[in-house]
Order: structure tokens, then sequence, then C-alpha cells
């Protein structure tokens, strides 16, 4: 399992932020943005919260319970007019595993199909 302070030095990267930023942006003091990213100290529920709405990943994932970014809002986005991401992750999981195995093997397809006829970017 991962440390919190570990995923906040990547998060903070990916943004491309300094700490001295980071601390001015969330109004606390650097000191305070060191102690959480050296697991000196945990932010508290609240700050928590704000973290991860900021960096757009769930809770879970910033406590290292979860390799899982995505926040829940994701999951309840239609991906058609009547199937949510929820909807086709548990009509995924419903299925037996050969045709699991099948479904995925026909998205690379089409994913391939898509990149084949892709026009290229100037």
């Amino acid at each position: 399992m991962r440390k919190t302070g570990e995923i906040l030095i990547e998060l903070r990267k990916e943004k491309g932020l300094g700490q001295k930023e980071l601390a001015k942006l969330w109004d606390l003091s650097i000191a305070t943005i060191s102690n959480y990213e050296n697991d000196v100290h945990a932010p508290d529920l609240n700050m928590l919260c704000k973290i991860a709405d900021f960096y757009g990943v769930t809770t879970d994932y910033l406590l290292g319970r979860t390799s899982y970014r995505c926040p829940p809002e994701l999951l309840k986005k239609y991906i058609t007019a009547d199937y949510t991401i929820t909807n086709f992750i548990n009509m995924l999981l419903s299925l037996d595993q050969n045709s699991r195995y099948a479904l995925i093997t026909y998205a690379n397809y089409l994913n391939y199909l898509r990149r084949l006829t892709a026009k290229p970017h100037k």
C-alpha cells in the first residue's frame, strides 16, 4: 500500500506545482505541505476532501486504499443515451470470463480501427 505523502508528491508534481505555490493556493504554510508529503501529519477530513477535489481523485486514492484515481461522479456519466459507466461496469461484471475476454478483445479491435482511421495532426 502506497503512503499518502508519496501520492501527494506525485499529484503535486503532475500539476507542475511546487510546495510554495500549493501552500499559497490552499492558504497553508509550506511546512504543513511538507508535513503532509513526508507523512509527519495527515490532513484532517475537510482538507483531505479539498485535496481530493483539487486533484480530481478519490479520498481512497489519496489514502492509498485503491489505485483507482477517478472521482465517483464520473461513474454517473452517460457513455450512450441509455448507459452510464456504472451500468456498463455492472454489465461487464455480470458476464462470464470468456464473454468478458471477448468484449475486451472487441473493444481493443475497435480502438485499433479508430487509430488507423484517425487523421494525423499537423
